[in-house]
């Protein structure tokens, strides 16, 4: 079974403080820490264990500057048996639907039976992507992905959906997979691995194989700002007797009770 896992490198801002940088569009990322989105490495995980279980080659791809290319050897060292970075310096403003279009183009010549991806980019939160890839390509696919099993051509996937509830799927493969974290245990990378990965060939893919003029953008970014401030909280101080008469005095002047 070959298998086509794409993969994103994103910033770490979970406790991190974000700053809009001075055109607006971006944000500073000089102090940011990068790293495998998070529900990418879901899918690597997924990808390597179909292989396991089915042979065949897991291959990785990305949508990004020179730096993705140190996320691509995390995903070589991890169990992908090669690796693909399309050049986004070579194509300005990169949507979740140019990205799509980027894949798929790089996709011609390589066989595939299932893509597997993340059900979202922690950084844009977009969750379009796969969505996307899988209308391009004419082929079915299933987000939110909490379980999947493949057999002579067809995938028995479970996926969720709002209020709770699961759903699941008979579907024909080739299809596009966009998983939901915590499908599986992401494996760690060892030392040896990430030295062996360091020494493999990554191949590149731009602007000389993908025709610009092939691909549209739909969605530009106008601006970046942080959420504004409305209501400041107030902190209550003193002992608890003296919060208490404090919220009560508070919640009876607002007439909730």
């Amino acid at each position: 079974m070959n298998i086509i896992v794409c993969i994103k490198r994103v910033p770490q801002t979970a406790e991190a403080e974000v700053k809009v940088d001075s055109s607006g569009k971006d944000i500073e990322r000089e102090r940011l820490t990068f790293d495998m989105n998070e529900y990418d490495t879901f899918a690597l995980e997924e990808a390597v264990l179909f292989k396991e279980k089915f042979g065949g080659t897991v291959t990785a791809m990305s949508v990004g500057r020179e730096d993705a290319q140190d996320t691509l050897r995390i995903a070589l060292a991890k169990g992908a048996d090669s690796a693909v970075r399309i050049k986004a310096e070579d194509f300005d403003d990169i949507d979740a639907i140019k990205t799509a279009q980027l894949l798929k183009a790089a996709l011609k010549d390589i066989e595939y039976d299932i893509i597997f991806c993340g059900s979202i980019a922690t950084d844009d939160a977009y969750s379009q992507v796969g969505v996307a890839l899988a209308q391009l390509l004419g082929i079915p696919h299933a987000t939110l992905v909490t379980k999947i099993e493949a057999d002579q051509g067809r995938a028995q996937v479970h996926r969720e959906l709002e209020g709770g509830l699961l759903e699941h799927l008979d579907m024909a493969l080739p299809a596009v997979i966009a998983v939901q974290s915590g499908i599986s245990i992401p494996r760690y990378a060892s030392l040896i691995a990430i030295r062996k990965a360091a020494k493999k060939e990554i191949k590149t893919i731009g602007s000389d194989e993908i025709a610009a003029d092939d691909l549209r953008t739909d969605i530009v970014i106008d601006k970046l700002f942080p959420p504004p401030v409305t209501k400041m909280a107030e902190i209550l101080t003193g002992d608890p007797s003296e919060v208490s008469e404090k919220l009560s005095k508070i919640i009876k002047d607002k007439g909730l009770i």
